[in-house]
């Protein structure tokens, strides 16, 4: 071919690729390539709520303020037939978060900051200013309302054996003007997630809008867990059935083995405090959790199996709630390999909307209700929070390349529109990576699962160095979804493709998968990473192999530790972010025991070589690569010590290294500012190693 016919062709792609928008999901007018700053910055849309005739939706947007250094939520409103466009509620310099219909659809139950503690408040939909509904002394958690709308229901923590509010809240003075410090712990959890426990239990309440000057009544103080439970658990585990006469809630059984067990059961009160909690699921020794009612009364529910597993699969079951028993109990998806998560009744309750994990996305899949068949309905990303709407489902679904947008499908999964892209015009003017999935013969030579992101000034024929992303949990998965923290984009953005690799323990390929990392944290995984790499080099030529470096967090950052032992001569620098790096002393540690008591099969002292067997302090003799060590103080999951033992081992052998410590960040760098200190550290320990 002549070069003058060459550069006609080139001419002729550009003009299509212009035309087209293409670069996958690169907009034609984009100005400059994504980076950390604007991952920081862009608007993110939560928790949808449609109202009860179905034709619109009350969502939560939060916009980020670097200057204050955090970020601040309002109420926003959109119509689900798209006839117009969102429109802010809520302009308080306060947070506003958590809508909730009244049942009339007039009105808009929230919570708020606005008044100085979180408190609830009534907002007009159609115009008018927002009115307080509680001032309380302690801060409301975990709206819910009643289907009658003379109630509501939230969270609040207290001292058990207080029985007024205000006895929790002078305790908390005393505590605060006692002259000791020293504090008195008689069981485990001493500290959990990134709090230290105060003696406090987060109680469920039921509160009167008919007399709101009544006090709220304790709907779980026969109960010794927290309602919800910590550190996540929200509004999703707490159900009024139709009449609202009944409210059921899930709950930790077992308080003294609390932090080495997963037996949450689910509990059936009245909804005016007249009778005792009473305990539906002691019969399950594992997790039972988000209970939901069907307009018909029945009721709905997760669970899983197998007692100690954090990463069981969870199947729906159904029941029928008759004085304080379960009757009839049905599990529907016992036949379908895949755990849900999310899931709400259909408008017309004959089939539920699921989400689950499949496949490196996390689709949408409706379970009939009379025959269990299940089916996919909406993939190509990453869904969350489905809710009913008129003729249809309202949901949010982000994806490698786009942050979360409100989306409307049929009920058949059919005309997939959009309600609310709040990011639109700013992700219009960025170039990011296009991404495909990949597959290869992993370990076994079972199928695995990958992706590789171009980056995002990608030209073809050059070699491009590489970020080999390693995901956390073990029990994960790095899939189809724009991440605020491991996001791919930000190395697409700076010129480095990624690869990320689901590893046998990821999850959404089938529970026996999952459960293939059990005892063996060090040697599937590592083969399916050197397998996925070797796999992704051979496919796609723009990957430099002499540029790579390896990057994660969590069970991500152990892995990273045992790689430089085990695999020492592949990379060229390692990033190792809150990562486990010796077995015995992080059992001591951690707060959360049912995750190594499962995963290394006992207790360190009952089954100490297996805890050994793939323990990378074993293997530091032999680490030579140079490796970025990051570590949060708030991190109780896996503690400070181990970040610091990391680079102890680092710095004594002379492997160039270097240490970032937050004083102010958990298990994760949730603070503006220090994303973008995190993202500009890593991105020069890459560039130092990689392009230098």
């Amino acid at each position: 071919m002549s070069r003058r016919e060459t550069l006609r062709r080139m001419s002729i792609l550009v003009v299509i690729m212009g035309v087209l928008g293409m670069a996958a999901n690169v907009p034609a007018t984009a100005q400059r390539s994504f980076d950390v700053r604007d991952l920081v910055t862009l608007e993110r849309i939560s928790d949808p709520q449609v109202s009860p005739d179905g034709s619109q939706v009350a969502y939560v947007q939060r916009s980020t303020d670097l200057e204050a250094d955090r970020g601040r939520t309002d109420l926003w409103l959109v119509a689900v037939d798209g006839g117009s466009a969102p429109r802010q509620l809520t302009t308080h310099e306060a947070s506003d978060f958590s809508p909730r219909w009244s049942v009339d659809g007039r009105s808009l139950l929230f919570m708020s900051t606005r008044s100085g503690s979180s408190q609830i408040w009534r907002l007009p939909v159609d115009g008018g200013e927002a009115r307080q509904v509680t001032d309380l002394p302690l801060g409301v958690s975990n709206l819910v309302l009643s289907p009658t709308d003379d109630r509501i229901f939230f969270t609040l923590d207290v001292f058990p054996g207080c029985e007024t509010l205000a006895c929790t809240a002078d305790r908390h003075s005393e505590i605060q003007e006692t002259k000791t410090s020293g504090v008195v712990y008689e069981k485990l959890f001493i500290r959990h997630w990134d709090f230290w426990k105060d003696g406090t239990v987060s109680q469920l309440f039921s509160f009167s809008l008919e007399d709101e000057d009544a006090e709220p009544v304790a709907l779980s103080s026969d109960v010794e867990g927290d309602v919800p439970s910590k550190p996540f658990g929200g509004a999703e585990e707490i159900a009024v059935s139709p009449d609202g006469s009944t409210v059921v809630f899930a709950s930790r059984v077992e308080a003294e083995k609390e932090a080495w067990s997963t037996n949450f059961d689910l509990w059936s009160a009245q909804a005016d405090g007249s009778r005792s909690a009473v305990r539906l699921t002691a019969d399950n020794p594992a997790w039972d959790t988000h209970p939901s009612f069907a307009r018909d009364g029945a009721l709905l529910w997760l669970a899983m199996e197998r007692a100690g597993y954090e990463s069981d699969r969870f199947r729906l079951r159904t029941a029928t709630l008759r004085g304080g028993r379960l009757e009839e109990v049905e599990t529907l998806t016992e036949s379908w390999d895949r755990s849900l998560g999310d899931f709400v009744l259909s408008g017309d309750g004959s089939k539920i909307f699921a989400i689950a994990t499949h496949l490196g996305e996390r689709a949408l899949f409706a379970v009939d209700r009379s025959s269990s068949e299940v089916t996919e309905l909406v993939s190509d990303g990453s869904i969350s929070s489905p809710r009913p709407a008129q003729r249809g489902v309202v949901f949010t679904r982000s994806d490698l390349g786009h942050p979360a947008r409100l989306y409307f499908a049929a009920s058949d999964g059919s005309g997939v529109r959009v309600l609310a892209d709040p990011n639109r015009e700013q992700m219009a003017e960025l170039r990011t990576g296009e991404y495909e999935q990949f597959t290869f013969p992993g370990w076994n030579n079972e199928t695995v699962y990958a992706w590789v992101v171009k980056p995002a000034e990608f030209t073809a024929g050059r070699k491009y160095p590489v970020a080999f992303l390693i995901h956390g949990g073990p029990q994960g998965s790095f899939g189809n979804n724009f991440h605020y923290r491991w996001n791919p984009q930000t190395y697409a953005g700076a010129g480095y493709a990624a690869v990320m690799v689901d590893f046998h323990g990821s999850t959404g390929y089938g529970q026996d998968f999952t459960d293939s990392i059990g005892g063996d944290w060090g040697g599937k995984p590592l083969e399916d990473l050197q397998k996925g790499l070797a796999a992704a080099l051979e496919k796609y030529d723009f990957l430099d192999g002499d540029r790579v470096c390896a990057l994660g967090a969590s069970y991500g950052g152990y892995m990273v530790n045992w790689i430089a032992g085990a695999w020492n001569d592949r990379f060229r620098c390692l990033v190792n972010h809150d990562g486990v790096f010796d077995l015995r002393s992080m059992y001591y540690s951690t707060e959360e025991l049912w995750f190594p008591e499962w995963d290394q099969r006992g207790p360190y002292f009952e089954n100490p070589d297996q805890h050994e067997k793939h323990n990378p302090v074993n293997l530091v003799e032999k680490w030579q690569t140079p490796m970025l060590v990051i570590h949060g103080a708030l991190d109780f999951r896996v503690p400070e010590t181990q970040g610091f033992q990391a680079f102890t081992a680092l710095q004594r052998q002379g492997i160039p290294s270097k240490l970032l410590y937050f004083p102010d960040e958990n298990h994760w760098v949730l603070r503006p500012n220090n994303s973008i200190q995190w993202h500009d550290e890593v991105k020069a320990w890459l560039d130092r190693w990689l392009k230098n």
